[in-house]
């Protein structure tokens, strides 16, 4: 990934709906010093599903290319009354952007690294079915995302430019809390 100067490297986090991508972001974070973790839901709170690339951009991404800390509102949060902003402290030592379309090409001239996590379909059919009965979810509202989700993720075919492909659910034996589980 490298160094840039003057500011941190941008990592996308990218991977199907329940393979894995939050957990393996989250634990990169924690293992990195002085890492920020952003999750594109949060760019996407209230807004189209997958159109969110340019508030992500020019809200977050733009302004960390050019070293400076950020407190971004996306419009939607004003309009729903959300509290809080997305924030990227100045003196970040990387920036991981996590979340399904995270590594998508129109991305590409403002991150540094992208990561796919790979995960099993039957893996991810038993989450997101776990998902919709613990009531994250409504049926109807899952099978509309997944209506936009796989079209979109097959179109993109982001693990074919990824840097790495992580085993979402591993089977091999390892410390997850030092150790990531690399897809052959």
């Amino acid at each position: 990934m490298g160094e840039p100067a003057g500011r941190p490297p941008i990592l996308a986090v990218d991977g199907r709906s329940a393979s894995g991508k939050s957990t393996f972001a989250a634990r990169l974070a924690g293992m990195w010093a002085g890492a920020t973790l952003l999750h594109t839901d949060d760019i996407a709170w209230r807004q189209a599903v997958l159109d969110w690339a340019a508030l992500l951009t020019e809200g977050v991404l733009a302004p960390v290319r050019e070293g400076r800390s950020v407190s971004y509102r996306p419009p939607q949060w004003d309009a729903g009354g959300r509290a809080g902003a997305i924030e990227v402290p100045a003196d970040s030592t990387l920036v991981i952007v996590e979340g399904v379309g995270a590594g998508r090409r129109e991305l590409a001239p403002v991150l540094d690294a992208v990561v796919w996590v790979e995960s099993p379909e039957y893996d991810i059919d038993r989450r997101d079915a776990e998902r919709v009965a613990a009531g994250e979810t409504t049926p109807d509202d899952y099978a509309a995302w997944m209506a936009e989700e796989r079209p979109f993720v097959e179109a993109e075919r982001t693990w074919e430019r990824a840097a790495f492909v992580v085993a979402g659910w591993p089977a091999l034996p390892h410390d997850p809390s030092t150790e990531f589980v690399i897809s052959s």
